[in-house]
Order: C-alpha cells, then sequence, then structure tokens
C-alpha cells in the first residue's frame, strides 16, 4: 500500500482553525496526475500542494477537489512552512518552480513568510447582466477583471453581507469572484468565491491579491496594503505592491502531521 506523508497547515493565521487549511504532500517523485487528483478530492480543502525537488528548489503543483490550477498562495505558503519547519530547509529562500506560473521565490522574515508572486491587474469593464442580481441586490461601486473577476463594493459591511449566486458566478466569463472594498480598520476586505474549482468560498486567498494589491495601492496611493479576508475563518494577508509583483507575507500554524496511504 503506497504511504505519502502529509501536512494539514492553516495558512495566513496565527492560530489553530483560523486562516485558510491547505495539505501539503512532500514527493520524492511524482504520481500520476489522476491520483493526485484523487488526493485532493479525498483531501476536500480548498488545496493541496505536491512537490518534488528540481535543480535548485523544488516544482510545485496545486489542485481542488476538482481541479489543477495555475497559482494557489495559501499553499504555497503551507509549503514553504513545512520545508522551513519540518523538513529542516536551510536556505533563506525557496525557489518553487510551477507549470504556469513561472518561479515563485518564498523566503522565512522572522515568524511570518513571504512570497513573491506576478502582479495580476484588473481592467474596469462593464459589469454583466445579472450582477446585482448576483450579488443579493448589492449595487457595486465597479465591476473589473483579470484573470480573476472582481466586484468593488462601497463598505466592509456590503462585502460581510453578500450571499451571492454560486451558480451564477460558476458560469461568469473569467474565474472565480473578488469582492472587495475599503476595510474599517485595514486597508481592504475581500471575500472569493471560486465555484467553477469545487471551491464556493475560499477562506483566504492568497492569488487574489495579485490582483487586489495593485487596484488597491493605486486607489490609495501607497505601495503597502494591509487586507483581511472576511470569510468565516477569517485571515490577515500584508502586502506589498514592487513593480509587476506582489508580495504577500503571512502566518501559518501546523495542525495535521500524518499520512496518506492508498
Amino acid at each position: 500500500m503506497p504511504t505519502i506523508p502529509l501536512y494539514q497547515v492553516d495558512a495566513f493565521t496565527d492560530r489553530a482553525f483560523g486562516g485558510n487549511p491547505a495539505a501539503v504532500c512532500p514527493l520524492t517523485e511524482w504520481l500520476p496526475d489522476d491520483v493526485m487528483q484523487s488526493i485532493a478530492m479525498e483531501n476536500s480543502l480548498s488545496e493541496t500542494a505536491f512537490f518534488v525537488p528540481e535543480g535548485n528548489g523544488f516544482r510545485l503543483r496545486w489542485f481542488t477537489p476538482t481541479d489543477e490550477v495555475v497559482l494557489c498562495g495559501h499553499a504555497t505558503l503551507a509549503t514553504a512552512y513545512v520545508l522551513f519547519e519540518k523538513l529542516g530547509y536551510q536556505e533563506d529562500t525557496i525557489n518553487f518552480i510551477t507549470q504556469k506560473s513561472g518561479v515563485l521565490q518564498v523566503k522565512g522574515d522572522g515568524d511570518m513568510i513571504v512570497m513573491n508572486f506576478p502582479s495580476l491587474p484588473a481592467k474596469e469593464t462593464e459589469a454583466p447582466a445579472g450582477l446585482v442580481e448576483a450579488m443579493g441586490g448589492i449595487e457595486p461601486v465597479a465591476f473589473l477583471r483579470a484573470v480573476k473577476n472582481m466586484v468593488v463594493l462601497k463598505d466592509e459591511a456590503a462585502v460581510r453581507a453578500v450571499v451571492p449566486d454560486l451558480e451564477y458566478i460558476k458560469h461568469m466569463d473569467g474565474y472565480g469572484l473578488i469582492v472587495t472594498a475599503p476595510g474599517d480598520d485595514t486597508d481592504c476586505v475581500c471575500r472569493y468565491f471560486g465555484p467553477q474549482a469545487g471551491i464556493d468560498e475560499d477562506p483566504v486567498t492568497g492569488s487574489a491579491h495579485c490582483t487586489l494589491v495593485p487596484y488597491w495601492a493605486d486607489i490609495l496611493g501607497k505601495t503597502d496594503i494591509h487586507s483581511r479576508q472576511v470569510s468565516a475563518r477569517s485571515g490577515d494577508v500584508y502586502c506589498k505592491l514592487k513593480g509587476d509583483r506582489v508580495e504577500m507575507a503571512g502566518h501559518a500554524r501546523l495542525v495535521i502531521e500524518g499520512a496518506f496511504s492508498f
């Protein structure tokens, strides 16, 4: 019976049961894609990360319960945490080689982990028909589109109040829906819905900040952005816009350590 190590890490939080849980599976060689997809489905978390050593870094892949994705923040943070804290990685920086998002550099910074991701700015465009109804009647301030769709609302209370039509979001052009607004005690707040990938609401979404940060940096006139994802689990992402890259930092907490048998 094959067995692989498995760690579950709550990312973008310093406490158990907060942030976004990710499973991390270190491998010495790749498993068949269908096996990795089945493991992700069995884990039933928004993402399961798999990695193998390659060159001067590690090749990293991420799977939701239904699909492989091209970029994932919280599972990258969780993987870095496992390498630094559980697997004895001694270098200052980890190079993660990805299928479609280039090389992602991750480093430790005190009790946080800092990731360097591509900036994916959105362009404002006409809101699609039916959007207001799909947002439960809440009128958007703006609608933008990059890889992900993004709706800007007037305030944090409006973001928290959204009860979206997930079937509508599932059939939108683009990939899922970010909902954001100025925060009450942070620069911005957000939520993210990704039903196309089997994730009705993602607790904390690092990849969404590739689009959120350039938007709010422009609106607020500064490059340091403190974002809070106001899902039920909640999590804080400390970001910096650096040209065409976004740095995002967060805490992580190990909650499960074991093995997966199949």
